[in-house]
């Protein structure tokens, strides 16, 4: 049971459930915008009443078809205002929500729902419908599928829409049911099962209270990182605790959410909403780091010669940065002068001209492109947590920002190093446990204390540098211990690389395997004179670029942590192959496996 101390706000006791939370601020607030949405070509602002109203309908809804205090409800779907329904009509019925990858393979359903003992699943199109049909026939305790779109085909369906108006008229014969139910639901009881990525086995189901999530959102209220009002941009998974816990901010300080619709219309729903606040994983701004690069550097004539000279100063100026040096140049001045305000410009035009901040989590984000945007006049606060420690653990606060740092830790989580450098916490976000698996449990909650699996350190102003994760740490065959996220950080600023996977554990040296970023690498072959038509990944002048850059990060690192061998290879890492998961990280095991005769090749006499 979180403590009464920790959840308190402003001088009043708060919430005892993420509902009860949620439906105060929509009592205040109610004719305000809660959400903007596009549908059928124009933007559409729903009221914190509208939404209330509508959750409350889905509530009752389930109710009436027979959900019971403690029942569990699967969610898979895009980032949408349907998702948010669904999330507060389960939680209202008193049941948990079990999030769920659309990306996911019918397999990976099977066993989360399985797992889980969902006896419902919300979806919003025909293909997740399809995949939960393929293996229906495997979980005899699911009992029905509730679409967000579409029309249902047979019993075992039924629209969200139906199930709204079944609430309705449910709630005439039980007025005060919805209230009683929320009335009873304390700090204490799950709210959510978030299951892991599962990139060493089968994932596991990662037990969320009602008290984890108000606690983060009360504790992020706190420190302005979001306030009532901002105008947040959401397109990440609503399965991922990242943006779980930015749901949860959101009901805390009323601010308003727009959400995208796509992921490839990010900057142009950016451009017409103009948020203030923008949550995202590093590989978002990874990408528009690598697209304003390569355009830059392949500008014909004067301006390509100053941009290429602005650039080359920039990797100097944020090498002295992380080493808290101060820098300067003719070039850089050049930079600041000429080349980096028309930057600025044209980016600040694509995020609408409002953006306050971005907040960067779920991976860790290289520090060059974090000085890069800080350049421009951007802030990234990055920021660390664990879907076990409810995922808002760290963050680096607005004015008090430290490049290469995920921040301090929020209002009311401690932070201790163990002794081989792991990271260890206790507060408010932790987890209850894994459902239904209480030997992993007991290997991560010890005395208190969540065992996070990663290594760091506190610097001088307290504030969390996170090295490696413990069990990604490369062991050489001499014995010398290397973080291969820094490397593959480093690497993939440059602008013809997607991804990198730095090999070499019991290995005499490391190894690497490289993916092309498509696009820029297309162009830049274009213009240095490679044959249109040719396989990239064999063209001896895009190898001769990616061996340039792994000169340059080798010039940095001891000769241990240098890579001596590395293979460009035909097609990106997807989700679809397994290679990545839902919030882009590559998952080591697999593509050590779908690239073991290659990687073994390295180290061939």
């Amino acid at each position: 049971m979180i403590a009464e101390a920790e959840l308190l706000r402003k001088g009043a006791t708060a919430a005892r459930n993420l509902v009860a939370l949620f439906e105060s601020q929509a009592q205040v607030r109610a004719e305000r915008t809660a959400v903007k949405m596009k549908r059928e070509g124009r933007w559409q602002d729903v009221s914190w009443a509208d939404v209330a109203r509508r959750a409350r309908d889905v509530s009752d809804g389930l109710a009436a078809i027979g959900l019971r205090p403690g029942d569990r409800v699967a969610i898979i779907g895009e980032t949408n205002l349907e998702w948010i329904l669904a999330d507060l009509g389960v939680l209202g019925a008193a049941g948990i929500t079990v999030t769920i990858y659309q990306s996911n393979k019918p397999a990976e359903f099977q066993y989360i729902l399985a797992d889980a003992g969902a006896r419902f699943v919300f979806c919003d199109t025909d293909v997740q419908v399809a995949k939960i049909r393929e293996v229906r026939g495997k979980l005899p305790a699911l009992e029905g599928i509730i679409r967000a779109t579409g029309t249902a085909a047979d019993p075992f369906e039924r629209t969200l829409a139906d199930l709204e108006r079944a609430g309705a008229e449910w709630r005439r014969a039980n007025p005060d049911a919805h209230a009683a139910r929320v009335a009873a639901l304390g700090p204490d009881d799950p709210a959510s099962f978030i299951y892991t990525s599962g990139t060493t086995g089968n994932p596991k189901g990662v037990v969320l209270t009602h008290g984890n999530w108000v606690y983060e959102g009360y504790a992020v209220e706190q420190i302005d990182l979001i306030g009532p009002n901002d105008l947040v941009l959401m397109f990440l998974p609503m399965a991922h605790s990242f943006a779980k816990v930015i749901e949860a901010v959101w009901f805390a300080t009323g601010a308003t959410c727009a959400f995208v619709e796509s992921l490839e219309k990010i900057l142009d729903n950016a451009s017409e909403v103009r948020p203030t606040v923008m949550p995202s994983v590093p590989r978002i701004f990874e990408k528009a780091y690598n697209t304003v690069v390569s355009k830059g550097l392949s500008t014909p004539g004067l301006k390509g010669k100053l941009f290429q000279l602005a650039m080359e100063s920039f990797d100097q100026y944020a090498t002295a940065a992380d080493q808290g040096k101060p820098y300067s140049s003719f070039g850089f001045l050049v930079g600041k002068k000429l080349v980096f305000p028309k930057l600025t410009h044209a980016l600040n035009e694509r995020f609408g001209g409002r953006m306050r901040l971005f907040v960067s989590g779920g991976a860790p984000l290289s520090p060059k492109i974090a000085h890069f945007f800080d350049v421009l006049g951007f802030t990234i606060l990055e920021g660390y947590g664990l879907t076990e420690s409810s995922a808002g653990t760290f963050v680096n606060r607005p004015g008090r920002n430290r490049i290469g740092t995920v921040g301090p830790p929020v209002p009311g989580t401690e932070v201790r190093i163990a002794e081989d450098g792991e990271v260890l916490l206790r507060g408010g976000g932790v987890m209850k446990g894994y459902y239904n698996a209480p030997e992993a449990t007991a290997e991560v909650l010890k005395d208190g204390w969540l065992y996070t699996g990663d290594i760091g350190y506190l610097d001088e102003a307290g504030h969390l540098k996170i090295t490696d994760r413990k069990k990604d740490i490369i062991v050489t065959a001499g014995g010398k211990n290397v973080a291969p996220q820094n490397l593959e950080n480093e690497l993939k600023t440059e602008p013809l690389i997607s991804q990198v996977m730095v090999h070499g554990d019991k290995r005499k040296f490391l190894s690497a395997i490289v993916t092309l970023n498509e696009e820029n690498a297309r162009k830049w072959a274009t213009d240095s004179g490679v044959p249109a038509g040719a396989a990239l990944h064999e063209a001896p002048q895009v190898r001769a670029q990616i061996q340039k850059a792994i000169d340059a990060l080798n010039a940095k690192q001891a000769s241990y942590s240098t890579i001596k061998r590395f293979a460009i290879v035909p097609r990106d890492f997807t989700q679809e192959s397994g290679e990545l998961t839902p919030t882009l990280k590559v998952k080591r095991k697999v593509v050590t496996q779908n690239y073991r005769t290659l990687l073994d090749s390295f180290y061939a006499e």
